[in-house]
């Protein structure tokens, strides 16, 4: 296996734009790229990629023929958008050239698998992808193809036979459970807010897979309002032992960065610092239990100056091997950039100030009246024995 990084990029990537006032705006993936050109991350042990876009055999390993030639006709049309499909609506309006620029950054997420697999790179980033609400026949949640679904599919075609899929997005990472439902080979496992509180309301502790797919689907539904110290025990009470348990061959992590306590559409109350927490623990769990391989993708996140592009910057620095300090003042050229397209202020350094700690589950024990430990329990309960630990 190479010990490269590989960073999936093509510029065009930022034409996923749903359009003005959208909170997906894609300007939070140019800024990204800018900043990790600012720390010349581009140079050195990351390989900069641009892979080509899904084609419909490729899209088809999740997605039905029927939903692609809608998105298609959307594509090319998007006064005809057919909502039957999810599409023209409010949450994913229909825009020209829909169809190629989602299946562009599918592609990006498809070739970072690939490149994994083959040990063409140790990791690869995608942090344009993560696109992880869109359902095998709709869209759904801004997500036209799910891309993270379609590199984990793309994983098993290639022959693998046990793949983790980590998301810490604050939104449930409901497209790809379905997608792998039934299926043994790959565990799904999302640590976001509680679905009483946020959409897309699934992902109650109780969701456990199909049948013979016991415990292959974990969630985690934390409380509003979570902060560091809880979202990083939640995290460690429950991914390292599964990881431990299921050995996979390779770990897809999604690292949508809407957790923190700026973003606007969500209520968690999490800060760059406790992000980069657990981007690093996912590569070390990567190296634990996966022989290395990782692949990376962005997901939400609409605090698009402040929080996005510092967030997906750690990851990728982590990534590539050169993890970033988080007191490093943010590159002027950056900041010149950040105000020349928003007219906004750019964060001075990469970090929130905070130094986030947590009190281990298991060794400082448990507080049954603490509602974000009744989370962690209710999860541990419904899962772990299916994987032969106990709760």
């Amino acid at each position: 296996m190479s010990g490269r990084a590989q960073l999936m990029w093509d510029e065009a990537v930022t034409g996923y734009n749903f359009g003005p006032g959208h909170p997906m705006d894609p300007v939070r993936l140019a800024l990204t790229m800018r900043l990790v050109e600012a720390f010349e991350l581009d140079r050195g042990p990351l390989e900069v990629v641009a892979a080509k876009p899904a084609g419909d055999s490729t899209l088809r390993l999740v997605h039905r023929q029927d939903y692609i030639e809608a998105v298609r006709r959307a594509s090319a049309d998007p006064a005809a958008a057919d909502l039957s499909y999810g599409l023209g609506t409010a949450d994913d309006p229909a825009f020209a050239g829909m169809h190629e620029v989602s299946a562009l950054i599918a592609g990006q997420s498809v070739g970072a698998a690939e490149a994994v697999w083959r040990g063409d790179a140790a990791h690869a980033v995608n942090f344009a992808g993560g696109l992880h609400h869109g359902m095998p026949g709709g869209a759904s949640g801004f997500c036209i193809y799910n891309d993270a679904s379609l590199a984990v599919a793309r994983l098993l075609e290639l022959g693998a036979e046990r793949i983790a899929y980590v998301d810490v997005d604050v939104h449930h990472g409901d497209g790809v459970q379905a997608a792998f439902w039934d299926d043994p080979r790959v565990l799904t496992i999302s640590l976001h807010e509680h679905p009483r509180t946020l959409f897309p309301q699934t992902g109650w502790p109780e969701e456990t897979g199909g049948e013979g797919a016991a415990g292959s689907a974990v969630n985690v539904a934390l409380p509003a309002g979570t902060g560091d110290e809880g979202w990083l025990r939640a995290f460690h009470a429950v991914v390292p032992e599964l990881l431990g348990a299921f050995r996979p061959q390779v770990l897809v992590t999604q690292h949508g960065a809407d957790t923190h306590f700026e973003d606007p559409l969500a209520h968690l109350a999490v800060s760059l610092d406790a992000q980069r927490a657990v981007a690093e623990s996912c590569h070390s769990l990567a190296h634990e239990h996966a022989d290395g391989r990782w692949v990376a993708l962005g997901g939400g996140g609409y605090a698009v100056v402040d929080v996005v592009p510092r967030s997906w910057t750690h990851l990728t620095a982590i990534a590539a091997g050169r993890p970033i300090e988080p007191t490093t003042v943010v590159p002027e050229s950056w900041r010149h950039e950040v105000f020349r397209r928003t007219r906004q202020l750019a964060p001075q350094r990469m970090t929130d100030g905070r130094t986030p700690q947590w009190r281990d589950f298991l060794d400082g024990g448990y507080d049954p009246a603490d509602r974000l430990d009744q989370a962690v329990l209710a999860t541990r309960r419904a899962v772990f024995p299916a994987h032969g630990l106990l709760p």
